[in-house]
């Protein structure tokens, strides 16, 4: 591509993030400093839509990375506002298709051949255009070592110069980020070079499509007992690193419900085995499909054949964007169950350190107010008692969740988020294909097998819990008479400056860290204590769990938070 194209997209990326910059600054620096901070105020919801709007307007002009960052935004709860998050969260990686002669350019550069002599058939026009390249139907030559199983397949090219424009948009992207970090707020609040290094490396493995392949392989391959899963098999004797073909099994989208239902397939059935194969990848495999939107899934009819009844399987395609669950996150949730369970404010931020959703800015104390707060105002309902909250509430409750996760230091790792955006997809589609479908009969068996694998065998784990308490208990009385003897020698300072201010604040802003985090632990915790014949207390457990599902309902539809 020519250096002077590359010079004006970084211009023209560029020029859009200053002129944003400079009017955040006017806006919320400037203007609140000379008294007119309630007009700043006022106009904040809707000049945060506006920027978002232009974002999205600029991505998809530009595409490239820029659509890519349009769609990492989105996702960052815990960094942005409302306004912007809920702007851009319906950005689809969809763009104008490139020149088919490009492509072919491409496509004969990458086999070492002309398109004819790889292939039986080559069609130019693109079954799918996105940022970072383009999909097209083809059949294999007959001599192909693959033409036996299969013939027809999908060829997906990556767009021409597309790792210049990547380098040219992240370095954009960095240098804007190195201006962030100056502003101090940003700078306690958010590693803006760290999330943006977080992107590029996603976008990286995007564009290498033999890791693209190889993740396909190990999907496969988890699912190999699974004969309800289907997984497109990858031709390796037609991919590289910029072009790969793969078994073409396109058919129903997930999300046409008419076309299931009139294909003769019970779409409550659907919903269950697509929560099912979530559940395994995120709890058995560690690895999981982190794209799961209508585009890549889809209901494949399977024909009657002799004695066998008609029947049909999930086919899921594109694997670049996958993810894992780490040591670190189930240590994290762990940690968390357990401070839950003996309502050890303390203990549920370590949790939140392990996880690595903590900036080293965040206050911990005032964290474990907060914590204490919602044990206070939460504790021991029941699930009949949470369903009598009223809905504006409930709504409220929610939106507080956001607050604080925009207001403190909150940052959540990239694979946590691609687990949330995932759960969140999901419970959009399994609701959508069965409107009554009940999540708890599903989910039990590996919440069962989670709570298994986390405690081991049990005893020694609980026994190490006790041991601590003990531990605490025994230092209680040489901590008190400290504290006395303090308190007689008038040496006892108490320092609580606005405590009953920030109390409230952190209070209603507390409402939003937990959600997507906590679902899974309050959920074991009740299938644990149930087992142990504790059923009244599970119940208080699945309550919590309840709201916490409640929370991901609500900003799936898009409420804005009130200020």
């Amino acid at each position: 591509m020519q250096s002077s194209r590359l010079r004006a997209r970084y211009r023209h990326i560029m020029t859009f993030f200053v002129r944003t910059i400079v009017s955040v600054v006017y806006w919320d620096i400037v203007l609140p400093r000379v008294g007119l901070r309630g007009l700043a105020h006022r106009t904040r919801s809707t000049r945060y839509k506006q920027i978002a709007s232009r974002f999205r307007t600029l991505a998809i002009r530009m595409g490239g990375v820029m659509i890519k960052v349009g769609q990492f935004l989105s996702a960052r709860l815990d960094v942005l506002p409302a306004e912007i998050t809920e702007e851009l969260s319906g950005l689809q990686d969809e763009v104008p298709a490139e020149d088919f002669d490009a492509i072919r350019k491409l496509a004969v550069a990458e086999f070492g051949m002309p398109l004819e002599d790889k292939f039986e058939r080559f069609e130019p026009e693109p079954l799918a255009a996105a940022s970072l390249g383009q999909v097209h139907r083809a059949r294999l030559r007959s001599d192909a070592p693959e033409a036996e199983a299969f013939r027809e397949v999908v060829v997906k090219i990556q767009r021409p110069f597309i790792d210049q424009l990547i380098d040219v948009d992240f370095s954009a992207l960095r240098r804007v980020g190195g201006w962030l970090m100056h502003y101090e707020p940003i700078r306690k609040r958010v590693n803006v070079p760290a999330l943006i290094e977080e992107l590029a490396t996603t976008v990286q493995h995007e564009i290498d499509y033999l890791a693209e392949g190889q993740n396909a392989e190990t999907f496969s391959k988890n699912f190999a007992s699974r004969k309800r899963v289907h997984v497109p098999r990858v031709v390796w004797s037609h991919t590289t690193k910029r072009a790969l073909t793969l078994e073409n099994v396109y058919a129903i989208k997930i999300t046409d419900y008419g076309d299931i239902t009139a294909a003769g397939i019970d779409r409550a059935e659907v919903a269950a085995v697509l929560l099912d194969t979530y559940l395994k990848q995120i709890f058995e495999d560690g690895f999981f499909h982190a794209d799961p939107h209508p585009g890549n899934l889809f209901v494949t009819p399977v024909p009657a054949t002799g004695r066998k009844k008609a029947s049909w399987k999930l086919t899921f395609v594109d694997f670049g964007m996958v993810g894992d669950v780490p040591e670190n996150l189930r240590d994290g949730l762990r940690e968390m169950l357990i401070g839950i369970g003996t309502r050890d404010a303390s203990r549920v931020v370590k949790s939140y350190k392990t996880m690595g959703v903590l900036l080293p800015s965040a206050d911990t104390k005032l964290l474990e107010q907060a914590e204490t707060q919602l044990f206070e105002r939460f504790w021991g309902m029941s699930m009949s008692e949470l369903r009598k909250v009223n809905h504006r509430e409930m709504r409220d409750f929610a939106h507080q969740f956001r607050d604080l996760m925009y207001e403190m230091p909150f940052q959540l790792p990239h694979n946590l988020l691609l687990l949330g955006r995932t759960v969140a997809i999901l419970s959009g589609m399994c609701t959508g294909l069965d409107p009554d479908f009940n999540v708890w009969e599903e989910i039990a068996p590996y919440a069962q097998k989670m709570v298994a694998d986390e405690v081991g065998s049990g005893w020694e784990v609980w026994l190490d819990e006790i041991g601590e308490l003990f531990k605490g208990l025994i230092a209680v009385p040489s901590q008190m008479n400290r504290v006395l003897t303090q308190m007689e020698r008038g040496e006892l300072d108490v320092n609580m400056p606005r405590v009953n201010l920030h109390l409230s604040y952190v209070e209603g802003a507390m409402n939003r860290v937990a959600g997507a985090l906590i679902f899974a632990v309050f959920l074991l915790s009740g299938v644990l204590l149930r087992n142990a014949g504790d059923i009244l207390l599970s119940y208080v457990f699945w309550g919590f769990s309840f709201l916490a599902l409640i929370w991901l309902a609500f900003f799936a539809r898009g409420h804005s938070p009130r200020h």
